[in-house]
């Protein structure tokens, strides 16, 4: 790629912004050098990349790598068979051995990701792990370059007994400081000269003092003095200092050895790790711009959805889609200067730079780049002084030289063609040049002032007319490129805005050829029509984006009903069970009850009211369901909510009656007729608020045979007491329907339950005879009893 067009199209800059999200010395290393490819496959391997990065950024964040310095200074002194590395140098080389395993797991514990990753994984699989040296080095060097306690034993014994000998010196050396001799010196402290433990001793006390003189102050009022009695005890520190110098060499050198056969290993680590930095670099620079991966076309067919410059703030620039390469090659852009035509082809040439540099691009979604060989651009004014050169001059030596190095796979972008000479050979060497390179096969965007050039691209096939919108209400230029429309002349437009007379206006229009005003005219009438389009797409285009918009919502909250309702039913199951595994526990403490009570008297059969409690204390486990919300229901309870005097409808006689008074356990008193019965409340209902008109006729119950009752009573399985109460109930209803008579089966057990029936049947005025029933019906398991 020339350099011509990456200085023009201010490719730098754009390096320059990504090089702010760079870390190591090598990832800026491999910006400063990047250049847009011109190989296929390449620019498809660069955006892979990149879209990697976008990947590893939306699920995981970013790949992790730390500040790397470069190592290479440090590999090329490795060659010399002698030399060793400071602290410091094998702190950076530590830094980036530990950079490839953090990096090489961090790819491990992606692959749970459900993204298959493009090109990122050639890159990491290339890295060399040495996982034996990378902990020794983290165990002997620091991030600051010092070395550590657990770099060896000795070391480590060193450096104990230098703390040890230099507390034992400051423990003595404070008796001057804290006692009577305090009084001769400057200042109550210890302080170290020439490596060696001293006191500030004034100088007029200097005999007081026995011991070695280190060093004065500057005035002559203060020596630094160490006592005789740790003269011994600051050379045994000094002989421990210069032994640990001697183990820190010792390390160094044994640390060195130890990564020198690796050079190549590391080298190649350093360059993988800045390739992953430049990713990572590239991916947080395409976040934060908001661009998105380009398709490719291998016929070089350019389709930019909604394209913006990069460097100009997103909520400035404005945005335009623009094509060229299939149906059209060449575009030639008309209109007035600050229209915004120049800036239109620099997004054009920059966005193909950044796209065939594997960076994403400033655009929608759907955008399409192709791969030139080459871009060339002649934009701005390069007139130079020193070399004599017009503007005119200056541009036609720039697109001379463009003409000599195109191919049919170039994009060439062409400002100002023509401009600076006189405006009708302009013209024409315009529409030459433009022919010759639209007969090349390369693709052209071209921006011009001549108005002759509208009637060419006219005439041209493969040629198209374009140009920058312009509001002639509020005499401002919209940005908005229009493709298809040539550029309008607006002079005279603009003038009666302003306020020029429209004498002048019309005298001016006078001297404008018909064909002129012809053009215009359609121009103008094109413009509106573009305009009209424009306007309407971007309201469906808001209308899409609420209705796109909704829709998610609703999906969104769709999909969480759904998982809603699943945990919803999963948490059921899980109450269920629990009930089921509590009723359970339940069931069988009394099930243990009733073993411990038969094993209590003796091998004896419990008796039948125990039992009949025990399948009652079973029943009770049931759990009624919350009904609360249920409007059926509530309703139905409504017509259960009883009081004295209530008119009710006694369901299993099908008889009206009258409540009297509440007895025990739900059962009511009620009058039917000349009956007086007692009545559980599940039997009844209430008839309704509104009492019938009593009758001057007396009602009489009559007693029909019913066949909707059993005249046999099974009371097998009920508690004693509740047993009594179905008796009792049960012989009202039997004489109620006219049965002569009914049989009742209580079962043998242990005899409590008959027992009961039969006391109940001698107390009961009714019953004319009982006894039991035959032995092929039951013996003294049933009893039959006949009514008067």
């Amino acid at each position: 790629m020339n350099e011509k067009v990456l200085e023009t199209l201010e490719y730098d800059k754009i390096k320059q912004q990504l090089a702010a999200y760079l870390t190591t010395d090598r990832g800026h290393e491999i910006v400063n050098q990047l250049q847009p490819s011109s190989e296929f496959d390449q620019v498809k391997d660069r955006l892979d990349q990149t879209a990697d990065g976008a990947d590893i950024i939306r699920l995981k964040g970013e790949i992790p790598i730390p500040k790397l310095i470069e190592i290479a200074p440090y590999m090329k002194r490795l060659r010399i068979e002698n030399a060793a590395l400071s602290g410091t140098e094998l702190s950076h080389i530590t830094k980036l051995l530990r950079a490839g395993q953090v990096v090489h797991q961090f790819f491990e514990d992606f692959k749970a990701e459900a993204v298959d990753l493009r090109s990122i994984p050639k890159i990491v699989d290339q890295l060399t792990l040495m996982p034996e040296i990378t902990q020794q080095m983290i165990s002997s060097i620091d991030d600051d370059g010092r070395i550590l306690d657990t770099a060896s034993s000795q070391l480590s014994s060193i450096r104990k007994t230098i703390v040890r000998t230099q507390n034992d010196i400051r423990a003595k050396m404070g008796k001057f400081i804290k006692g009577s001799e305090a009084k001769y010196l400057s200042e109550p402290i210890i302080t170290v000269r020439d490596e060696r433990f001293v006191l500030p001793i004034r100088a007029d006390y200097k005999q007081h003092f026995g011991g070695i003189i280190h060093d004065q102050s500057a005035s002559g009022q203060t020596l630094y003095v160490e006592p005789s009695n740790v003269v011994e005890m600051n050379n045994q520190l000094r002989r421990d200092q210069l032994a640990q110098r001697a183990e820190e060499r010792r390390i160094l050198a044994e640390l060195t050895n130890l990564i020198r056969p690796y050079r190549s290993e590391l080298l190649e680590n350093m360059n993988l790790i800045g390739q992953l930095d430049f990713v990572n670099a590239k991916a947080k620079y395409a976040h934060q711009t908001r661009s998105v991966l380009p398709n490719i076309s291998d016929r070089n067919v350019i389709k930019l959805r909604q394209a913006r410059h990069p460097l100009i703030p997103r909520e400035k620039v404005v945005a335009n889609d623009i094509e060229i390469g299939d149906q059209y090659h060449t575009i030639i852009v008309t209109g007035p200067n600050t229209g915004g035509k120049t800036i239109t082809i620099k997004t054009v040439g920059l966005l193909q730079l950044m796209g065939q540099s594997g960076l994403f691009i400033t655009a929608n979604e759907d955008s399409q780049i192709g791969v030139f060989d080459d871009v060339f651009a002649d934009i701005g004014d390069d007139q130079s002084i020193e070399a004599n050169l017009s503007t005119f001059s200056s541009h036609m030596d720039n697109i001379i030289s463009i003409l000599g190095r195109l191919s049919h796979n170039s994009l060439v972008l062409l400002d100002e063609l023509g401009a600076g000479t006189d405006p009708k050979e302009g013209a024409a060497l315009a529409m030459a040049i433009i022919d010759a390179i639209h007969k090349t096969g390369c693709e052209l965007i071209a921006t011009t002032h001549y108005p002759e050039l509208k009637a060419f691209a006219y005439d041209r096939p493969g040629i198209i007319n374009a140009s920058m919108e312009f509001d002639v209400d509020t005499l401002r230029p919209t940005y908005r490129f229009l493709l298809g429309i040539p550029g309008q002349s607006n002079a005279l437009n603009i003038a009666h805005k302003l306020g020029l007379s429209q004498a002048i206006i019309e005298q001016a229009r006078a001297f404008t050829d018909t064909q002129n005003q012809d053009i215009n005219n359609m121009i103008e009438e094109l413009t509106a029509q573009t305009k009209r389009a424009h306007d309407e797409a971007d309201e469906l285009k808001v209308q899409l984006e609420a209705s796109t918009k909704l829709q998610h919502e609703l999906t969104d909250k769709f999909n969480n009903y759904q998982s809603q309702k699943e945990r919803l039913v999963e948490q059921a199951k899980e109450q269920a069970n629990q009930v089921v595994e509590e009723t359970k526990k339940k069931a069988d403490q009394i099930i243990d009850d009733l073993h411990k009570k038969q094993a209590e008297i003796g091998k004896v059969a419990v008796k039948e009211n125990e039992l009949i409690d025990a399948k009652g204390a079973l029943n009770k486990l049931e759990v009624a369901p919350n009904l609360k919300r249920n409007k059926v229901l509530r309703k139905e309870k409504a017509k259960h909510n009883f009081h004295a005097g209530d008119d009710v409808l006694v369901k299993s006689y099908g008889q009206q009656g009258t409540l009297l008074r509440q007895e025990k356990n739900g059962v009511w008193d009620v009058q039917l007729g000349i009956l007086k019965m007692q009545i559980n409340e599940s039997d009844l209902e209430k008839s309704g608020s509104d009492k019938p008109e009593k009758s001057r006729y007396q009602t009489q119950v009559s007693r029909t045979r019913s066949t909707g009752m059993s005249p046999t009573l099974d009371l097998r399985g009920h508690r004693y007491e509740e047993a009594m109460y179905e008796l009792d109930r049960y012989i009202d209803s039997a004489l109620l329907a006219g049965y002569p008579s009914v049989t009742i089966i209580h079962g043998k057990g242990t005899g409590a339950l008959r027992k009961g029936v039969n006391e109940y049947l001698k107390r009961n005025s009714r019953v004319k005879s009982f006894g039991y029933s035959a032995p092929n019906a039951g013996g003294d398991g049933s009893t039959v009893a006949k009514f008067k």
